[in-house]
């Protein structure tokens, strides 16, 4: 094979890999990242994806549990969509930061305005920042995704015993105690609250790392192609040499 056939060769092989990491890795609608530590406040992404062909996401709506209540739910502003936070009494009420609270927030709703809506082909994130975290080793949101022709997908279903993934599972925030092996030093709290924040700039999905690993691969393709055409020329000028050196025949 020829460098030049061997080059292209990597090109396409890189090519595909960049198109593999830029590409959401489910389909279904997820929390990022998937795991925090209990105790403390974490910012999370829910992640939602548009499956059909034929129609748009026009409302997407999370539910949190009310058995493990969160005393502050923040969220983050997205741009053509307009977001509610419900409140629900609580069966038992909890204390937090010195206040006892009776109510917390049970479901957050996301709606389109305009040409908003997340059309075939696309994603959209909502970010909730979200606290103190229970003491349990995982958090199930419970979520629906509504389209534009009626159809709502009900990602509800909860983790297998198995560990096999049902066919509409539900976003999953997996807990970790505090001081565990990993586990991060839990955030300051930001007290008890609902509101909507603006952006802080922060990347914890992960999406600035997946940036990143592209950049490098397209770095370590452009430099893999100079040093493939630096050889060539050596070669060319080698030759060139060789000949020029070679005595003239009578």
């Amino acid at each position: 094979m020829s460098l030049l056939k061997r080059s292209g060769v990597v090109g396409g092989i890189a090519a595909a890999c960049t198109f593999a990491l830029a590409v959401p890795a489910a389909a279904h609608v997820t929390v990022n990242p998937n795991t925090a530590v209990q105790g403390g406040y974490a910012k999370v992404t829910f992640r939602v994806p548009n499956e059909t062909d034929s129609a748009a996401t026009t409302k997407v709506e999370v539910n949190l549990p009310t058995d493990t209540p969160f005393a502050s739910v923040s969220l983050k502003p997205v741009a053509g969509w307009t977001m509610v936070a419900q409140k629900s009494k609580l069966a038992k009420p909890i204390e937090a930061h010195g206040a006892q609270i009776s109510e917390a927030v049970s479901k957050i709703t996301w709606t389109a305005a305009g040409d908003a809506a997340i059309k075939p082909g696309q994603f959209q994130e909502f970010d909730v920042s979200l606290g103190p975290l229970p003491e349990v080793d995982q958090v199930v949101f419970k979520a629906l995704q509504t389209y534009s022709d009626g159809t709502v997908v009900r990602w509800i279903d909860e983790p297998a015993t198995d560990g096999t993934e049902p066919e509409k599972p539900a976003p999953v925030l997996k807990l970790t105690p505090a001081g565990a092996p990993g586990a991060d030093a839990p955030a300051a709290a930001p007290g008890p609250s609902v509101a909507a924040v603006a952006d802080d700039g922060d990347d914890e999905d992960g999406s600035g790392g997946t940036w990143t690993g592209v950049a490098g691969i397209v770095l370590g393709l452009a430099g893999l192609v100079l040093g493939l055409l630096a050889y060539r020329r050596a070669q060319a000028a080698s030759g060139a040499a060789a000949a020029a050196a070679e005595p003239a025949t009578e």
